[in-house]
């Protein structure tokens, strides 16, 4: 198929959406290099992102873009699949690819790129997961209440043991011992994140280890993990639900904050698999619960997903602030390449197509009922 008729066919998929090439709204595309057609064509959301990674497009607001893509790709129409991704899609259904053998490849890829990157972009706490903007004015204010948040909806109280699953860089952690008085233990795949928990816990009893949750052993009162079964994957969510119930004592709670899909499917998107999060695959609302139910009751589900709309934003924001400082580590297409992966995440919160959830379990059920907390 000639570019010609290619960039017709793209005209015409784009003006239904308000989106125009060239065009003067800053959420339209400015083609630089008319191989994009062709490129995405073939390739797809994979090329898409590539190519503007290349330099062969530019948009002056990436998260308007998406949301706009995203809100018509709802209604059932998406010119983004291609050949590579339905490839992508078959290896996700025949194989594991969260096996316990490419535990650690998400972190070589993305959270080891360098702290000094996440210090800068991320709050004080380092937390790497949706805010709570309810009463907050900036970023530091939604992320202690997310924290608040956490805590409050475990009911954690002074001496319990509390397993954070997927810790990041500690700031919950430190945040729920500093003001709940809790033993804490965390789990992460990454040496970097390790490396700063233990560097900055000073005298609190906070333990990290470098391991994948697969082995791990013990009894705990709670049991929270943040951001990270977005790294489990489809065929493992059984096994995952049955290790924290193992894990779990049973007036135990657990509590998981995950990012969501309206839909389910085997596969996630080629561009964020291949640069940003590999391997990772969002669930779904049918998902986890067809996971929860041999081993927990459901207390509480909360959806705010629209706040990490404003969580990306943010550190959208703080990334462009350092920018001139973090350009002496990272060359200009990893800039394009953070720039897209943040924007148009947000544009995905923004048109719904992903969801924020927070979800209390308990093994047998609370006596007396759970109350919920906003």
């Amino acid at each position: 198929m000639s570019l010609k008729i290619l960039e017709k066919k793209y005209h015409r998929y784009l003006a239904p959406i308000q989106i125009k090439i060239n065009g003067d709204q800053p959420w339209d595309i400015q083609v630089h290099d008319r191989r994009l057609y062709r490129r995405v064509f073939l390739y797809g959301s994979l090329g898409f992102g590539e190519a503007y990674m290349d330099g062969w497009w530019d948009c002056e607001r990436l998260d308007q873009l998406f949301y706009h893509l995203l809100k018509h790709q709802m209604s059932g129409q998406n010119h983004l699949r291609s050949l590579s991704g339905l490839i992508g899609l078959a290896r996700s259904v025949l194989t594991n690819m969260q096996k316990l053998s490419a535990a650690y490849e998400i972190a070589e890829k993305h959270y080891n790129v360098g702290n000094k990157l996440f210090e800068r972009m991320l709050d004080p706490y380092m937390n790497y997961s949706c805010a709570y903007w309810k009463s907050a004015e900036n970023l530091a204010q939604a992320q202690e209440a997310k924290m608040k948040l956490i805590c409050e909806k475990l009911m954690l109280k002074p001496g319990m043991k509390v397993l954070d699953i997927g810790c990041g860089w500690g700031g919950l952690m430190r945040y729920a011992v500093e003001h709940y008085q809790v033993k804490a233990s965390g789990i992460t795949v990454s040496t970097e994140q390790a490396q700063h928990i233990k560097q900055n816990r000073g005298d609190l009893p906070i333990e990290v280890f470098l391991q994948d949750y697969r082995l791990l052993q013990g009894s705990y009162d709670r049991v929270y993990s943040v951001g990270m079964f977005e790294h489990v994957g489809h065929k493992n969510y059984h096994g995952y639900m049955k290790k924290v119930r193992e894990l779990l004592n049973e007036n135990g709670l657990f509590l998981l904050h995950t990012i969501g899909s309206i839909r389910s499917s085997p596969d996630g998107d080629p561009w964020l698999t291949k640069y940003i999060f590999p391997n990772s695959k969002l669930p779904s609302a049918h998902q986890i619960s067809k996971a929860c139910e041999p081993f927990f009751l459901i207390e509480d589900w909360h959806n705010f997903g629209s706040d990490y709309d404003r969580t990306l934003l943010a550190w959208s924001k703080n990334f462009e602030r350092a920018w001139t400082e973090l350009k002496q580590d990272y060359d200009e297409r990893f800039y394009r390449m953070w720039r897209y992966y943040l924007l148009s995440i947000a544009g995905t919160f923004r048109a719904r197509y992903n969801q924020l959830w927070q979800l209390v379990l308990s093994p047998q059920g609370v006596a007396g009922g759970y109350t919920s907390r906003r």
